[in-house]
């Protein structure tokens, strides 16, 4: 078997996707005696040179399974990438004692991986997220030969296949069916075209800039009136609460019978408080 083998590098396509497949289809197919005894040398010995060739002369089986996704809008050098973790996902696992050829082992973990990529790629938004999802999106987009709905004899016949409900037919058909759209739209200037979704988010009355300095100023000032407050007297700073920072505000008249002054003293006293509270804020 030939020796003059890729390094791992050049596991990934690259920009140049058909100089690879060429590449990898220079590869010598294995021998079942020749993969035998590499499998062996891994799984026994942890020879990683004999993983590396296993994994090597299996790469074109890789892009042979990724050309089979090609109506998924996605670019062929990444399933192949995809595909070629899973190669080596399977070749890390397998187990020469079963009597199953590396290639019918392999598949279902090259699947696995390039069905993963498909699902976060293929829409901004995920398809499918559990386990029953990810089998229906794969067998209706493969049940579905033409690009009309399922009428409803064709969800239910579709439904007893997959072993699902007819509403989760249905529920993945809309899904297919629908298109993603920009979250700040499409610069259209069409009145009758969709909104996008930002603005089912926009609120004209709630500026959060506007909210923050507000908040801020408010703080500020409580600040300022309570270190105010304190170069005050006590009946200076009581007449300003009873005054001005009370619901229930007092008048000249109750806060003088209170002091046993006149309620012109009490108006004094007032505006020589609002007075240095005004100094304090100024400093």
């Amino acid at each position: 078997m030939s020796t003059n083998l890729l390094s791992m590098q050049s596991l990934a396509p690259g920009s140049d996707l058909d100089a690879y497949l060429q590449t990898v289809s220079n590869f010598p197919i294995l021998t079942v005696d020749e993969e035998r005894e590499l499998a062996d040398l891994f799984y026994y010995e942890n020879d990683l040179e004999a993983a590396r060739k296993l994994v090597m002369c299996h790469l074109r089986f890789v892009a042979h399974i990724a050309r089979s996704y090609r109506g998924y809008g996605l670019p062929e050098a990444d399933l192949i990438q995809e595909g070629n973790v899973g190669l080596m996902k399977a070749v890390k696992r397998y187990n020469p004692e079963v009597g199953v050829r590396l290639v019918s082992f392999a598949v279902h973990w090259i699947k696995a991986e390039m069905h993963e990529f498909i699902l976060r790629n293929w829409r901004m938004v995920k398809i499918a997220t559990t386990k029953a999802q990810r089998k229906l999106f794969f067998n209706l987009r493969g049940s579905k030969k033409r690009l009309a709905w399922l009428t409803s004899a064709e969800t239910k016949a579709v439904a007893k296949d997959l072993g699902v409900t007819p509403a989760e037919v249905s529920q993945m058909e809309g899904r297919l069916a629908s298109a993603d759209m920009a979250f700040d739209g499409y610069g259209s200037d069409d009145e009758d075209a969709p909104s996008a979704p930002v603005y089912f988010l926009a609120n004209d009355g709630i500026d959060p800039a506007e909210e923050v300095a507000r908040n801020e100023i408010q703080a500020r000032e409580s600040r300022g009136l309570i270190a105010g407050l304190s170069t005050l007297d006590e009946r200076s700073r009581e007449i300003i609460e009873q005054r001005w920072l009370t619901d229930d505000k007092a008048t000249l008249h109750e806060l003088a019978a209170r002091y046993e002054v006149s309620a012109e003293r009490i108006r004094q006293i007032e505006k020589t408080a609002l007075k240095k509270l005004k100094t304090s804020f100024a400093s």
